[in-house]
């Protein structure tokens, strides 16, 4: 397949794809892996490097804390997939960006599709993102030294150790914790 420059993104595994009309089986684990691995979180503001895998990695591990399913445990492992393949923007911006949205909705639908089988229901979904929003407040009380919004009101069940580390390490835990937990679904 060609790369067209105006329309398509090249891949880390060598993949010419239209961000704004994937197809599923583009969309492969080993690129959503390396690209969250090298993507820091808050925009890059934290004081130290915390990329979206490791995010990812810790929403997962809290849902498993709680006593959470396998399939939503991988809903919160895969909550950021879509961001491999159109970027990241801070919450403030990305709440003005209905399009980018819409984009990131239907990505990661066929990333949830195609992973973990099927999409979260509405109460599944409310799961993900109150971890996911607890997750925040504690990287950015402990990468930053003060949190970012007010308590989520709850407290986490795991116990993240918010350190930096080399994104090829991160990436390896990455898609270690994407196999084993594919291997409980």
């Amino acid at each position: 397949m060609s790369h067209n420059s105006k329309k398509n993104i090249l891949t880390y595994t060598g993949i010419s794809m239209n961000p704004l009309d994937p197809k599923p089986e583009e969309l492969l684990i080993e690129d959503i892996a390396h690209a969250l691995a090298m993507i820091c979180r808050a925009n890059g503001h934290f004081h130290s490097m915390h990329y979206v895998a490791q995010h990812c990695i810790e929403c997962k591990e809290e849902a498993e804390a709680r006593g959470l399913s396998p399939r939503l445990q991988m809903f919160c492992f895969l909550h950021d997939a879509a961001e491999a393949y159109l970027g990241d923007f801070v919450s403030p911006v990305k709440h003005q960006i209905p399009e980018y949205n819409e984009l990131e909705d239907r990505l990661l639908s066929m990333v949830y599709q195609k992973y973990a089988g099927s999409c979260p229901d509405e109460e599944e979904q409310a799961v993900v993102k109150e971890i996911d929003h607890t997750l925040l407040y504690y990287e950015f009380l402990a990468l930053m030294g003060q949190p970012v919004g007010p308590h989520p009101g709850i407290d986490l069940a795991s116990s993240p150790v918010f350190e930096e580390k080399d994104w090829r390490t991160v990436e390896k835990e990455y898609l270690e914790v994407f196999r084993n937990l594919q291997k409980k679904l």
